[in-house]
């Protein structure tokens, strides 16, 4: 009886954060998926904790991002757009990269829409408070694991990867920077 007690618990809690994670992905079915590769040493940036692709494991990709509504739900995440920051590359909007200290923000592929978002205004808001950031960069969730993206992985369809001045003026603890469930709206 007290096997089946602790496994019915385990049972429950599985499925509970995996219906928490799939909520978090809400809106699109994945478009496919990349198997990782070990990143060559020193080719995986890992500011502000980011992950490595890890050899053979299976990454979705996605086409869409969940609709935009008037308070769209997303997932913050913090990125460097400076030149030798984690972002990579400079920014897909105007090809140049972009202080920490600016409110700029990189939009998972969907929300990215081919550019359409780009150089305009988003509200963010989380934490009892709101600021705007403008759209410079797509988070890429078609691609990933490769040179092009630093070894990271697809960003998730319903990403908003801002710089340290969003997090700042969404008044989060540093120490509690990474991984927020926030809203956005277009300005």
């Amino acid at each position: 009886m007290k096997n089946f007690s602790l496994g019915a618990l385990l049972f429950v809690v599985l499925f509970l954060a995996t219906h928490f994670s799939e909520a978090r992905l809400q809106g699109c079915k994945p478009s496919g998926n990349i198997i990782g590769k070990k990143p060559p040493p020193g080719q995986c940036n890992q500011e502000n904790d980011s992950d490595c692709c890890k050899q053979g494991k299976s990454y979705p990709t996605y086409k869409c991002s969940p609709p935009v509504s008037g308070s769209t739900k997303a997932v913050l995440t913090i990125n460097s757009f400076e030149k030798g920051g984690d972002g990579g590359a400079p920014s897909e909007c105007d090809n140049k990269y972009h202080s920490d200290n600016t409110p700029v923000v990189a939009l998972s592929t969907g929300w990215y829409s081919g550019g359409s978002r780009c150089l305009n205004n988003i509200t963010v808001s989380a934490n009892g408070r709101s600021v705007t950031a403008m759209v410079v960069d797509e988070c890429d969730s078609t691609m990933g694991c490769d040179d092009d993206h630093d070894y990271q992985p697809p960003c998730p369809n319903n990403i908003v990867d801002a710089s340290k001045a969003v997090w700042k003026a969404l008044g989060v603890p540093e120490d509690n920077w990474g991984d927020l469930d926030i809203t956005w709206s277009d300005a």
